[in-house]
């Protein structure tokens, strides 16, 4: 869960100059790679929901590889191909490797060596915060949400138009429309609303 704050600072329309974008800023490929859409009008990526379902696949089959946590978040961050080289220039073998991440840290990009402590840093943070004096106000509860699906093409301003609800709002709710526009030509895709507006819509 600490891994998307790193990431993103928990925004799901974030992207990077390299392209990655989303909640865990998914390359395009390796986002379609697990199931997400990405193209001109959908970036499913930026869809907090599809995107953690397919981060968490994507955690489970690298540590089917690796089976070890610190190696996992290192390749995250650098793809695995960047950690095989790492591990095969420390003079172990990918397909049967068991040494650690600090094993193979000289030999990983710079960003992935400063990656990995930082999450530690991050993960440590938020478990003993208190025990090192901070602390901080209790958020205010989340806008209830719900969603319908939507089978015909349809711009995010004519939702906001039908129910009072502003264009930013329906924009911030559903960040997986490039241009507001819920393409629904061939199949339905999900409209997030605030519940109290669900029935006025429908």
């Amino acid at each position: 869960k600490y891994l998307p704050v790193i990431e993103s600072a928990l925004n799901p329309s974030a992207k990077s100059h390299v392209g990655a974008g989303g909640l865990w800023q998914f390359m395009p490929a390796t986002g379609r790679l697990y199931g997400l859409e990405v193209n001109s009008l959908i970036d499913e990526r930026c869809d907090p929901y599809k995107s953690s379902k397919a981060a968490v696949a994507y955690l489970k089959d690298l540590y089917a590889i690796y089976n070890d946590w610190m190696l996992v978040i290192a390749a995250y961050n650098c793809g695995p191909g960047n950690v095989n080289k790492a591990i095969i220039r420390a003079g172990g073998t990918p397909s049967n490797y068991r040494g650690s991440f600090w094993d193979v840290y000289e030999h990983l990009p710079r960003e992935t060596r400063n990656y990995v402590p930082l999450y530690m840093g991050a993960t440590y943070a938020f478990a003993y915060h208190k025990a090192h004096g901070v602390d901080y106000p209790t958020p205010p509860l989340p806008l209830a949400v719900d969603t319908i699906m939507i089978n015909r093409p349809m711009h995010l301003e004519q939702v906001s138009s039908t129910i009072n609800v502003s264009l930013e709002l329906l924009q911030m709710l559903n960040p997986e429309y490039r241009l507001s526009i819920i393409p629904a030509t061939t199949k339905a895709y999900p409209l997030t609303l605030p519940t109290e507006r669900i029935s006025e819509f429908i």
